[in-house]
């Protein structure tokens, strides 16, 4: 229960601007961190990473390859209409229409709508990661009139979800302003009003929490955590993320075409000092794409080390003794910029000259996923905790570009086993299939396989109610702030 001195408005920070709040529009985490609070998806992770209820009530598979959901009756859209399973159809197949999502649900080859709260789905073949995949943000369900009234506008000044808050403004580079759902179906939200803020700059974010700017601060960079440790007035929330941070290859361009080039790259990084220095100790090093918390990690993955001589040999194999030119994309992240700088230091130690370049996050998402850059800086969360979602979108050919595969990377082999791992049921199977396609991908070196993180987050000590999700997507309605 909230206290008689509770305050009416939660103020959170972040570190980018969302990209757009329409669930189907793109799949970013500044954009995802908004829009779980909007939007509701059929079903939801808990703590413990286990599937439960959301606006379906229960579930059950009619056949492997057929799933049917009752869904919760009693449920308004923010605009007044009820919630029922025409829209379950219609945000499914906008989903596989979405040419960024399509991936979560392109095994579904049938959305049936039985009466207003029961659908079945039908997939070509059984689909093991499906119900992880209805967990994602992005499968979120929209209101289909809203959609279509907007136009353009959905996502961008309109919003309209079930969730517990209700979208109020977006003002560009600087807050996106939701306020209190009064008829939501589950628990209300204990604070009227939720601001966040987009803040790039960690230490502002830092600043901001201590004097009171902001209640919680997400992502707080090393050197905040430790000037803010044991500050009066100050909790430090730290959590294992499911997520991974990597230096993409544009492989179809040359040098980088070459598989020796790329994994001179890496034997050319310190990715250690990055650990040490960059995140003093709050990551560790990655040697595959999935982070070890998520299911079919493989552990035995020896990946790559900090070996400039060796860098030195394979560049030469590859026709490159005197060196190269090459540029590295970031931004604004200053993690991330602090990174590049290291790395150009490094690559300058073998022989190749690096120009760092900085763009504006949009412009960022927008032109890696054409192929316009050499190398770039970026992350990925395993936001379902399944291989599927940590390798599909990533590696995988038809997912070029926009999807999440901007290095371009194409491997037949990983083709197959990629698919062959979304059919598979056994587990045992499944994890092998998996397991071989890690190995793959490392050898072939699309990336540098840099880290998995900790993140941690600020808040003040009147803040109640926060827990992290995993995948950083943190739901607000529960949080209260008793001043």
């Amino acid at each position: 229960m909230v206290s008689l001195a509770a305050a009416q408005t939660l103020i959170v920070a972040q570190g980018a601007d969302p990209v757009t709040l329409d669930p189907q529009g793109q799949n970013d985490q500044p954009s995802a961190r908004v829009r779980v609070q909007i939007y509701e998806t059929l079903v939801e992770f808990d703590k413990d990473l286990n599937i439960v209820p959301a606006l379906a009530e229960s579930w059950e598979f009619i056949t492997p390859n057929e799933l049917e959901f009752k869904l919760r009756q009693g449920v308004k859209f923010h605009n007044g209409d009820a919630f029922t399973a025409e829209d379950v159809k219609y945000s499914i197949e906008r989903v596989k229409d979405s040419a960024t999502v399509a991936f979560l649900l392109e095994a579904i080859s049938e959305v049936e709508v039985v009466d207003d709260y029961t659908v079945r789905i039908r997939m070509a073949n059984p689909y093991a990661p499906i119900l992880n995949h209805l967990a994602h943000p992005s499968t979120a369900i929209v209101n289909r009139r809203s959609v279509e009234e907007a136009g353009d506008d959905f996502g961008a000044s309109v919003a309209i979800g079930t969730g517990p808050f209700v979208f109020k403004e977006w003002v560009s580079g600087s807050h996106v302003t939701l306020v209190r759902n009064e008829n939501y179906w589950g628990e209300p939200a204990k604070v009227e009003e939720l601001i966040i803020r987009s803040i790039p700059e960690g230490t502002v974010r830092a600043i901001e929490l201590e004097t009171g700017g902001v209640d919680i601060a997400y992502n707080l960079e090393p050197m905040d955590e430790l000037r803010l440790t044991g500050q009066p007035g100050i909790v430090l929330d730290k959590y294992e993320e499911l997520s991974t941070s990597y230096v993409g290859f544009n492989v179809l361009k040359p040098p980088l075409d070459n598989k020796l080039v790329r994994q001179a790259i890496n034997y050319a990084l310190d990715v250690d000092a990055v650990v040490d220095y960059i995140y003093t100790g709050l990551a560790a090093k990655s040697n595959t794409p999935l982070p070890p918390g998520a299911w079919g990690f493989n552990p035995n993955v020896e990946g790559y080390y900090y070996d400039p001589d060796k860098a030195r040999e394979l560049l030469a194999e590859a026709g490159y003794a005197d060196g190269l030119k090459l540029s590295i994309w970031t931004n604004d992240n200053p993690l991330r910029m602090q990174i590049a700088e290291m790395f150009q230091a490094n690559l300058a130690d073998v022989g190749v000259e690096v120009e760092i370049q900085i763009l504006p996050w949009a412009t960022y998402l927008e032109d890696t996923a054409l192929g316009k850059h050499d190398m770039f800086i970026l992350g990925w969360g395993t936001v379902t905790a399944d291989a599927d979602y940590g390798l599909y979108a990533l590696f995988h050919s038809s997912m070029h570009g926009d999807p999440g595969n901007r290095t371009f990377y194409t491997n037949p082999r990983v083709d197959e086993l990629l698919d062959a791992g979304r059919r598979e049921t056994d587990p045992e199977k499944r994890m092998a299939i998996y397991w071989e396609a890690q190995e793959t991908i490392v050898e072939d070196a699309p990336w540098v396989f840099l880290i998995n993180t900790s993140a941690v987050n600020g808040l003040r000590d009147y803040v109640e109610g926060f827990w992290p999700h995993p995948a950083g997507h943190h739901v607000l309605g529960g949080v209260s702030v008793n001043k």
